[in-house]
């Protein structure tokens, strides 16, 4: 199927505007994607017609509300391909997926002595929480490097998986690299020595089909914010067995089963990790984001992207003192960059003055900036709405500010 860009950026109506009377040229989807208006739509309609608190509602608006909740749920296990829709835990993003495994399967399987691997390119929402948990249990963290072109040095897990290691933390594409892991070869190599493996996906879903089953992976989190999807929505997904052996990460209403000021006895799964009121109008408008990516098609979207970052790279290289950090061929959706001799805060802004959106700073990517010697960069990603027109543009504008702030 050929993608009508033109048709599929009219879906993204914030898109056609002027910025600083320049046309808009939004290149910081890694970040967070736009919403189509079909998303927007149907939180107004919620809203309009029939919201209401899910689940414990004796009401038509309640018993709406939580039926659309509800199949959404069926319908993230289905684009993952989970085993069962108990193994779909809604949070409010990728952050509290990796702190609620973090919390819960540290409480449940972690002791004083045992070892988290975690990857050198990672978010510092896929480290932070585990430096805490680590901290309250008496562990440790073992770093696992990447090479200076983006490449994950995998084959360094055959040294540093031992019979203290109990979980890999990694992402299937990083962040700042654009890097696409190896997570099938890592949690083969993980699972040979009974070590489980938690993957941070939120980088991936929306450019890479995935299927948690043949990854084999036993916790895969996202957010749906940079699908097409609100803010404020996440997902964890976790192998049945290892959920039910975890004890709940918040207390509140709906996951309990029971309650007492003797004892409490906690709900079924997925309902033991979702205290209180979640976001109903995201999580329902989610359900639309994913349909409107299906429609599209994940492959035929990712390949679309693909394109767009290789001209965008071939462009780039030209330019006198670029330095683009991540040069793997297995890459998706970003580049990050610096040119010689300009501080990125200074391009970022002109940039900005110019009607390109781009990202600045250190990327919630501090052991990547120090790997590299950075004190800051710049990334461009890409969506299904970018053009090979807007890259042609940033493109020129690059060329303009070397010079100028060169």
């Amino acid at each position: 199927m050929t993608l009508d860009i033109d048709q599929i950026r009219k879906d993204f109506p914030i898109l056609d505007q002027q910025v600083y009377n320049k046309p808009l040229i939004y290149l910081d989807s890694a970040a967070s994607s736009q919403k189509p208006l079909a998303v927007l739509k149907k939180e107004e309609q919620l809203h309009l017609e029939y919201y209401g608190n899910i689940h414990r509602g004796a009401h038509y608006l309640a018993d709406q509300a939580t039926n659309d909740f509800e199949a959404v749920r069926d319908k993230v296990a289905g684009f993952i391909h989970a085993g069962s829709r108990e193994e779909i835990i809604f949070t409010k993003g990728t952050t509290e997926s990796i702190n609620l495994v973090a919390f819960s399967f540290g409480e449940a399987f972690i002791q004083a002595g045992d070892e988290i691997i975690v990857s050198e390119m990672e978010h510092h929402a896929n480290i932070v929480p585990w430096q805490m948990m680590v901290e309250r249990k008496g562990a440790r963290i073992v770093k696992l490097p990447f090479a200076d072109d983006g490449r994950l040095e995998v084959e360094k897990l055959d040294e540093l998986i031992n019979a203290k290691t109990k979980l890999i933390a990694v992402a299937h594409v990083s962040n700042t690299l654009g890097t696409i892991n190896p997570v099938k070869e890592i949690i083969t190599k993980a699972h040979a020595q009974g070590v489980k493996v938690m993957v941070d996906g939120a980088q991936a879903v929306k450019h890479i089909p995935v299927d948690v089953q043949e990854l084999d992976a036993d916790f895969y989190v996202f957010s749906a914010h940079k699908m097409y999807g609100p803010n404020g929505v996440g997902v964890l997904y976790g192998r049945k067995a290892l959920l039910e052996q975890m004890p709940p990460y918040q207390g509140g209403g709906e996951m309990i089963s029971e309650v007492t000021f003797e004892k409490t006895s906690f709900n079924e799964l997925p309902y033991k990790f979702e205290a209180g009121t979640p976001h109903i109008t995201g999580v329902i408008a989610f359900g639309v984001a994913i349909d409107y990516l299906l429609q599209l098609g994940v492959a035929e979207v990712a390949s679309y992207e693909n394109q767009l970052l290789e001209y965008a790279t071939q462009k780039m290289e030209q330019i006198e003192g670029m330095r683009i950090f991540g040069t793997q061929k297995a890459k998706s959706g970003v580049i990050t960059f610096n040119i010689d001799g300009i501080h990125p805060f200074d391009l970022g802004t002109m940039l900005d003055k110019m009607g390109i959106a781009v990202r600045t700073g250190r990327l919630c990517a501090d052991p990547v900036m120090d790997h590299y010697q950075q004190a800051a960069t710049i990334r461009i990603s890409f969506a299904v709405y970018n053009t090979f027109d807007e890259i042609d543009r940033f493109i020129e504008a690059l060329e303009r500010l070397s010079v100028m702030l060169g």
